[in-house]
Parts: C-alpha cells; structure tokens; sequence
C-alpha cells in the first residue's frame, strides 16, 4: 500500500494501491484509516483490463458525472447515447447522470475513470 506520509498526503502506486477495491483508488469505499483517499466527493479508478475482457451488465440509472481516460490500449465505451472506441493515448469519452453504460477492452488496455459525486 502507498505511503502515507500524513493524514492529508500520500503516495503510491495505483495498480498496487487499488488491488483490494477492484481498482478504485480514491472514493468513500476507501476505510478513513487509509487517509486522504477516503473521499465523499469523487472516486478515482485505474483500470487495467486485458483484451477481450468486458463489462457483463449495463449500469442503471446511475446519478454521477464519469469521465473514462485512455492511459493505453483500444477500449470501447458504450452509452445510451452512442458509442466510443478509445485507440490514441488521452481518448475520453465522459457523460451525465442517468446515462448507463457497458465497456469492453479490445486490447490489453489501461483506463482511468473519475466518478462525481462518490456515492453509496
């Protein structure tokens, strides 16, 4: 796990530090004891998928702002409102609430996703 310097600063690494929450990083999952991680405004996801591997079910009625960020790989993001295939390094594809959506990583991809409000 990173380093926590104070209660208000840590370091680390996200594939590491995010193993035991599937991936998230900062959200209000995270235990208060961790730190500065422990939010109840955003939650931060690094996303490591290998090809083929995808989302079984779409989200329902989801009441937060997502914003998905291609760090690599060819990954795709589907919505209600249309699609998006993410090849060149900084692709994103971001919506609103109510928008559901489904993913599918079309080659060995690494994604970070922001999430706003962190809810329950």
């Amino acid at each position: 796990m990173g380093d926590q310097v104070t209660a208000n600063w840590q370091a680390g690494n996200a594939a590491d530090d995010s193993t035991e929450t599937r991936g998230w990083l900062v959200g209000h999952f995270i235990d208060p004891s961790i730190g500065v991680r422990s939010q109840k405004d955003v939650e931060v996801k690094w996303g490591t998928h290998p090809a083929g591997d995808k989302r079984p079910d779409w989200t329902a009625d989801d009441q937060r702002t997502t914003l998905v960020l291609l760090v690599e790989g060819n990954f795709r993001v589907d919505t209600t409102d249309g699609s998006k295939t993410m090849s060149r390094q900084g692709d994103y594809i971001m919506w609103g609430p109510g928008v559901d959506h489904s993913w599918e990583a079309l080659a060995d991809s690494v994604v970070m996703t922001v999430r706003w409000p962190s809810q329950t």
